[in-house]
């Protein structure tokens, strides 16, 4: 891990599959490890950051092809998780860090720590990582998230509209197979997620994607019980219109430093 700057946060970097992952690093207390999702960069998360470096040494970083990390090859899930495994493997941190991860980043916390045993000491799972019992985007789905995946390539530079759109129906496939991720996981878990993530819209394709994104979290909880669930009244945008509050609802859970 190569330090840059000589600020409070310091920023670093890691090679990794031809890839220079941009990680960032500042706070005092018990280490936390952020990991952002599909189309969110550690700069759009500064709010939270900011927040949770008040009670925690967090550290965070840009996947492949988002933010300050450089562009890459391939994009997929599997990428994306050997990204979290590099950033995990060059820290040095005193203890074992609660590891947060939000949408996609928080099915790569799972899959994480299913892998990798002892090495976690937690995991807070933000509107992600949720076991849906049918697929998410189905054909009637398509034109829509295509249109949404051509708006998100526009504002980037590295990640196309079909990777987007590829990468968004292989997550209902990794999504498929997670409760037994789950299964080999035994860590104080909380997952944070959104009462409506695909907005209020009362029409169109909204209420089916509300209805299913909340059976998945039943779902979850009756598989898994011990697990802690809260719910933010508003979409999969809760990391920005939210951030005060999943701030505090961990530290109130994991306590101040």
């Amino acid at each position: 891990m190569t330090p840059t700057g000589d600020s409070t946060t310091r920023h670093l970097t890691v090679q990794h599959d031809d890839v220079t992952i941009a990680v960032s690093r500042g706070g005092r207390g018990r280490p936390l490890v952020l990991c952002p999702g599909l189309n969110c960069t550690q700069a759009d998360l500064h709010e939270l950051i900011d927040l949770l470096r008040r009670d925690h040494e967090v550290v965070t970083f840009d996947l492949r092809g988002h933010g300050l990390s450089s562009a890459a090859g391939r994009y997929s899930f599997d990428a994306f998780l050997g990204d979290l495994r590099a950033v995990l493997s060059e820290l040095e941190l005193p203890s074992a860090p609660v590891l947060v991860g939000y949408s996609l980043g928080a099915d790569l916390a799972v899959h994480y720590a299913a892998e990798c045993p002892g090495t976690i000491a937690g995991l807070v799972l933000i509107d992600g990582a949720n076991p849906l019992p049918e697929p998410f985007l189905t054909d009637l789905d398509l034109a829509e998230f295509r249109a949404l995946a051509e708006a998100e390539a526009a504002r980037q530079v590295s990640l196309t509209a079909r990777d987007i759109l590829d990468l968004g129906l292989e997550m209902d496939a990794v999504r498929s197979g997670i409760l037994d991720r789950y299964q080999r996981i035994d860590l104080p878990v909380q997952v944070i997620m959104s009462t409506a993530i695909a907005g209020n819209r009362t029409e169109g394709r909204a209420p089916r994607h509300n209805q299913l994104w909340r059976d998945g979290v039943e779902r979850l909880i009756r598989e898994r019980p011990h697990i802690s669930a809260h719910w933010l009244d508003t979409d999969h945008g809760l990391v920005f219109t939210h951030a005060s509050d999943i701030a505090e609802i961990i530290r109130r859970r994991l306590g101040p430093c």
